[in-house]
């Protein structure tokens, strides 16, 4: 299966907010209110973010996005975040390792120097094996500070990793 990572274009929402909606729903890892509503979601998503790509399959199937902002404002500018996301079907096969070797591509090329996860939950053991293999740095933990679902408060994960020196 050939996997294309491009940027995203407003006729895709509708296929990303399809897998989307159950991620945020479940309350398991990602921090939008469980109860947040597609406007406010695909506010912070599109329009409060830098760059927005979709992963697509060679049917034009979108199984995945991630978005790229600044990480601060201002003088903390140069470091990038982003969130991802990707569709319960097409979990296991790579597409957020894909997707996690685009955004640090695309990070350098839009002029960060480097890439901060600020909220990677600590049961989320996907995420947090595919930032360690991408060479991001475990730089701290923090205690409780996700309210999951189905375990209350859990720990969450700060990761680093300079891409430019």
């Amino acid at each position: 299966m050939t996997i294309k990572v491009r940027e995203l274009q407003s006729a895709d929402w509708d296929s990303v907010w399809t897998f989307m909606e159950p991620v945020i729903r479940a309350g398991e890892t990602y921090p939008f209110a469980r109860d947040m509503d597609e406007a406010s979601v695909k506010g912070v998503w599109l329009e409060a973010t830098h760059a927005v790509y979709v992963a697509e399959d060679e049917d034009g199937v979108i199984l995945g996005t991630y978005y790229i902002k600044p990480n601060q404002p201002t003088l903390g500018a140069h470091v990038a975040n982003c969130g991802y996301l990707v569709s319960a079907g097409a979990r296991g096969r790579g597409i957020a390792t894909l997707m996690g070797e685009h955004s640090q591509e695309s990070a350098v090329r839009l002029g960060y120097r480097a890439m901060q996860f600020n909220l990677v939950v600590k049961t989320n053991e996907a995420s947090m094996h595919i930032w360690n293999k991408l060479g991001f740095k475990l730089v701290g933990e923090l205690e409780g500070a996700f309210l999951h679902s189905e375990h209350g408060y859990v720990d969450a994960c700060v990761f680093y990793k300079v891409l430019v020196s």
